[in-house]
């Protein structure tokens, strides 16, 4: 999972990355949201969809933010309750390496 999903379009648009990348930075910004938990909602989210490889980047991120595994643990508990059990297993699977 270390590769970027998105090595593609950074090869074929880079104009449009860098759009992302700043949209990134606005987004998971300190605000009134401290930003560890816009990482534990977006990662939530990818939970809820999916999105394996999203769950391990943006639990990583939660965690350089200062997320515990208990604030990780309570955001797929979340997901689950808004998605499934779907999101449990992606969560779990997302997760591996990363605490």
């Amino acid at each position: 999972m270390a590769e970027n999903p998105l090595k593609s379009i950074c090869e074929i648009d880079p104009l449009f990355m860098d759009h992302i990348k700043k949209t990134n930075e606005l987004v998971y910004a300190d605000g009134a949201l401290p930003k560890k938990f816009k990482y534990l909602m977006a990662m939530a989210f990818d939970a809820a969809h999916g999105a394996i490889a999203g769950v391990h980047f943006l639990a990583k991120q939660a965690v350089l933010a200062g997320a515990t595994k208990e604030e990780i643990a309570e955001a797929l508990r979340v997901a689950y309750h808004l998605s499934g059990i779907g999101a449990v297993y992606i969560g779990s699977q997302g997760l591996d390496g990363v605490l």
